[in-house]
């Protein structure tokens, strides 16, 4: 076989038999991997269940795996490359079963072995690839993209363990390893022959090339293998089976034998053990010097090889290597700010290695790279001090230097004279410690610059990066998020899409705004269609019970109000607020006000980041209050409270059909967009919310009269700032100074005195950019309207049902077409 220019082994046109999807083929080959390949017999644990069926699903992937590669690799098919250090798949099983349209089938194949479908995907742990919202998204993105025939490879970390898995110790958070990969993952198959070398450290040098031309190399490094592992994304029933890319650290093969040899093992073996720390734990705590830098090391490893990965696809089949026609086949979406090094990486492999002028390598770049913001947070930014970069990164920050350097000439020559615009603008921010900016690196190096949601968008052009919108305002624009219906509420919530297939027909699975059929039959004429989805809720909520009782010990009673909050836990997503109303509502029923009462169990789960002092005390507080709330005899079924432990992808399955009651509750202007409140409508839930992110669109959708809508609008928060006094607001409501009172007399923590104070200090100060105390008064007076409605189950089930038939816009498949239109510019999969 000759060797391919590129050196690699050429494409094979083998095809592949499809392979047979009845229920005696699956049972069979699910019984061939249990017995000779997996070696097991009667009466295996059922993770053996689950890696045989898994490899069986994984089989029937193949051929419309190898077809998509084959139509997306033609010369001239324009790709995209969506590169994110998060991918929240969840568990892959049952999304596949779905998608392929097996369900059935797979089911009858277990019957015979004597075991039940959910019985062995339970078994399938949560891929440990992302920590909240961003790595949803991307996940359902990828889901999409599939799902339309969209020419689109994730690129992403193939993390060994995940963030932490939460467990709950006398109230507080205590993390533990996520070993997600410890027993396999059977979705995925090593392509080593694809690995990427990447470097760090060392310095640059000048030489001259065999034309005499100057050049530079980087030389002396510390070199990494990055090696692929592809997991198959398979399309909604379309045969599409898109690839997500994730790439595992490891060492070279070098190995110095004379250390070893001498006896120092230790030193020998350091350099393995430093490379595969790359992709070894998610999202490394960055509070140190030691995690700033490895997890500098993750964003220039995911950048750095999916880009080299995506140079050699395009080389194969561009022997004559002319890159003047590469941005016309590429575009690298990258997600929020974590990538954006790979501005600067692109430019050195053009330059460095593909041996391009500067205005060559830079008109390539700045045509196919596109930045997606996902905060308004300034501290959410990547900064990344300048000596960090000299040391990792040398050859890369001498390249953002001349970015930069170009770029404010450009400033200067726009607004002559403005030194101050220069500084804002400048990617460099010069200070104490020089820090180099990486989203204005994404925006400077990018064709296309997108928010979230609009009011997160329209702050962003307003405020965040307002000099850069008014030099260059063709480059922004908003994508509202998205979730996708296949999980969330094919997959999620069957009895509720049996009902809707029954109802409205099953091609609302693929084209959501179908679900607009629905709406008639909100109306009370449909009293049995209403009972039915009364009924499906109810059953949603008694398995959400069973979860709870299992995992926190506390007794949900499915006819109560479930008023949910699950997200990451942080104080602009003010789970706080939310524990004042319990402890409010606590308040009422010891006083005996219990008029226009609703029963409530509240759930509220989610993760601290480690090293988040404040997040782990409202985790203790909710846990301290619901331990003496739930043990009251007083209070007995009125109120329930429950913090879910190690909230993750496949505890939302179950939680998202199950709540009456969303809570997206944020300080109005801080949520960029926000994607469990979509997940939650989607499913009959109703929504108490700010003015803030995808609220606003949700709002729009479903009409006031079907929201409940609180708190300061973020203009107000905004002007109340300069004069925020909360203790006056504590002192003009009665119910606050009542709740204040219980927090601050230690009410909920007489055991443990003190322990509160950072919080009400926190609450009480002029200077707390959350500004908690100043909504507290609106969002009561919205949960006492929530409480009046679930009081009329009709008036209830008919917002419900509405909230359902409005969430069409919600998809993240209407998200990848406007992507698509405005920024890819993809054919889809019949185009192609």
């Amino acid at each position: 076989m000759t060797t391919h220019p590129s050196n690699q082994i050429p494409f094979l046109p083998v095809e592949l038999d499809p392979l047979n999807n009845d229920a005696e083929a699956i049972g069979s080959d699910f019984q061939r991997y249990l017995s000779y390949h997996l070696g097991r017999f009667q009466g295996c644990p059922s993770v053996y269940l689950y890696n045989a069926l898994a490899y069986t699903i994984r089989d029937r992937l193949m051929v419309d795996w190898r077809n998509t590669w084959a139509e997306h690799l033609k010369p001239g098919t324009r790709r995209a490359y969506y590169m994110s250090l998060e991918f929240l798949i969840g568990r892959s099983l049952s999304n596949n079963l779905l998608n392929m349209e097996l369900n059935a089938n797979v089911k009858t194949a277990l019957y015979n072995y004597c075991t039940s479908l959910e019985e062995v995907a339970s078994e399938e742990p949560d891929a440990g690839l992302g920590n909240g919202g961003l790595g949803r998204l991307a996940a359902c993105f990828m889901d999409s993209c599939a799902s339309l025939g969209l020419p689109v490879v994730g690129y992403g970390i193939r993390y060994e363990y995940g963030m932490f898995r939460q467990r709950i110790e006398n109230g507080y958070q205590t993390e533990e390893p996520d070993h997600w990969l410890r027993d396999g993952n059977p979705w995925e198959i090593e392509r080593s022959e694809y690995s990427q070398r990447i470097k760090f450290g060392g310095r640059s040098e000048s030489y001259r090339d065999a034309e005499g031309n100057t050049r530079t190399r980087w030389v002396d490094t510390e070199d990494v293998l990055a090696i692929p592992f592809d997991m198959p994304i398979a399309g909604y029933r379309n045969k599409t089976v898109n690839t997500l890319r994730l790439w595992k650290a490891s060492a070279t093969d070098e190995f110095n034998l004379q250390e070893f040899n001498e006896g120092d093992y230790t030193e020998a073996v350091q350099a393995k053990n430093n490379a595969e720390h790359i992709s070894m734990v998610l999202y490394p705590n960055d509070s140190s010097e030691n995690g700033k830098e490895l997890r500098l090391r993750q964003q220039y490893f995911l950048a750095s090889a999916s880009l080299q990965d995506a140079i050699r696809i395009w080389e194969r089949d561009h022997i004559e290597h002319d890159y003047s026609e590469f941005a016309a086949e590429h575009v690298f979406q990258m997600n929020d700010t974590h990538p954006t090094i790979a501005v600067a990486e692109l430019m050195r492999l053009l330059i460095d290695e593909k041996h391009l002028n500067w205005e060559q390598a830079w008109e390539i770049t700045s045509q196919c790279m596109a930045y997606t913001n996902h905060t308004l947070l300034p501290e959410a930014l990547e900064r990344w001090p300048v000596h960090l970069f000299e040391k990792l990164l040398p050859r890369l920050l001498e390249i953002i230097y001349e970015i930069n350097a170009r770029f404010l000439r450009i400033v200067s020559m726009r607004w002559p004279g403005d030194t101050d615009r220069q500084r804002r603008m400048s990617i460099i921010e010069e200070g104490a410690v020089r820090q180099v900016r990486m989203a204005w690196l994404a925006i400077v190096g990018s064709f296309s610059i997108n928010g979230v949601a609009a009011l997160h968008s329209e702050l962003l052009v307003k405020d965040l990066f307002h000099d850069f919108y008014e030099l260059w305002p063709e480059k922004f624009n908003n994508k509202t998020n998205g979730v996708t219906p296949r999980r969330w509420l094919a997959n999620a919530n069957q009895g509720l899409a049996t009902l809707i297939n029954q109802t409205i027909g099953q091609t609302w699975v693929a084209q959501l705004e179908q679900l607009e059929q629905l709406k008639p039959f909100a109306e009370p004429q449909h009293s049995a269609f209403h009972q039915a989805w009364r009924e499906v809720k109810l059953a949603n909520k008694q398995r959400l019970a069973q979860l709870v009782k299992a995992e926190c010990g506390v007794d949900f009673d499915p006819h109560s109000l479930f008023d949910i909050q699950v997200k990451r836990i942080h104080e602009y997503k003010r789970q706080l607020l939310n524990i004042l109303h319990v402890i409010h509502l606590y308040a009422r029923i010891k006083q005996g006000r219990v008029d226009n009462w609703a029963n409530r169990c509240v759930l509220i789960g989610g993760k601290a980041a480690p090293g988040y002092f404040m997040a782990k005390s409202i985790i203790k507080l909710i846990n301290n209050v619901a331990d003496l709330v739930n043990n009251d005899p007083e209070v007995g079924q009125r109120l329930k409270v429950a913090f879910i432990p190690n909230y993750r992808v496949s505890s939302m399955e179950l939680i998202a059909p199950a709540a009456d009651l969303s809570e997206q509750i944020s300080t109005a202007g801080k949520e960029a967009s926000g994607t469990g409140n979509m997940k939650f409508m989607m499913n009959g839930a109703l929504t108490i919310g700010t003015y803030d992110g995808a609220n606003i669109e949700i709002l729009e959708a479903v009409g006031a009269e079907n929201f409940f809508l609180f708190g300061l609008r973020e203009q107000e928060v905004k002007d109340l700032r300069s004069h925020y006094r909360p203790w006056e607001i504590v002192d003009q409501d009665a119910d606050l100074k009542s709740v204040m009172q219980l927090l601050s007399c230690g009410h909920f923590n007489s055991v443990e005195p003190g322990i509160f104070d950072p919080i009400i200090h926190s609450l009480l100060s002029s200077n707390d950019p959350w500004m908690t105390l100043a909504d507290f008064r609106s969002y009561i007076d919205a949960q006492e309207q929530v409480a009046i409605a679930w009081q009329d189950q009709e008036r209830w089930t008919r917002m419900s049902i509405l909230n359902t038939a409005s969430s069409g816009f919600f998809s993240t498949d209407r998200t990848m077409l406007e992507y698509n239109r405005d920024i890819w510019k993809l054919k889809c999969g019949e185009e192609n």
